[in-house]
């Protein structure tokens, strides 16, 4: 039997980076149940602190997870870390949209925010190296 598992992604911002990503990948961000939180900290089994309002909506503050509209496709989690970023991704996204779309997805994503790192190519292989608002590397490719 295959493992099932989802991607995580250290961040500052969990709910910002996660609403990043699902405009960027056409994919939609996880709904948090309220009513679940609300009976968790009325509970005592979690603390005021540990919540926060994003968007009007009561959710936890340290994550915010993104899925596809199409079954199958592996989770995306934003995790809230206290350091900042400071070396390059050891993991990363690929975004394969084609060789007749590229340009259009990177004009797109720098319009949202994201940083244009270095283009590179290998054979007739041919991506751009990119960062999300918080820095965090992806190629388009």
């Amino acid at each position: 039997m295959a493992t099932d598992f989802q991607v995580t992604v250290d961040c500052a911002e969990p709910h910002v980076l996660a609403d990043w990503w699902a405009e960027a990948l056409g994919w939609q961000v996880e709904p948090q149940d309220e009513a679940f939180i609300r009976r968790m900290v009325d509970a005592g089994h979690a603390s005021e602190d540990q919540t926060t309002t994003h968007r009007g909506h009561l959710v936890w503050v340290t994550g915010a997870a993104i899925t596809s509209p199409d079954p199958d496709r592996p989770r995306v989690l934003f995790q809230s870390v206290p350091e900042a970023k400071t070396v390059k991704n050891r993991v990363h996204l690929d975004l394969r949209v084609g060789g007749e779309r590229r340009e259009a997805e990177v004009a797109r994503l720098t319009g949202m925010g994201a940083t244009e790192l270095w283009r590179a190519s290998q054979g007739p292989f041919t991506w751009v190296t990119m960062a999300d608002p918080e820095g965090n590397e992806f190629c388009v490719a």
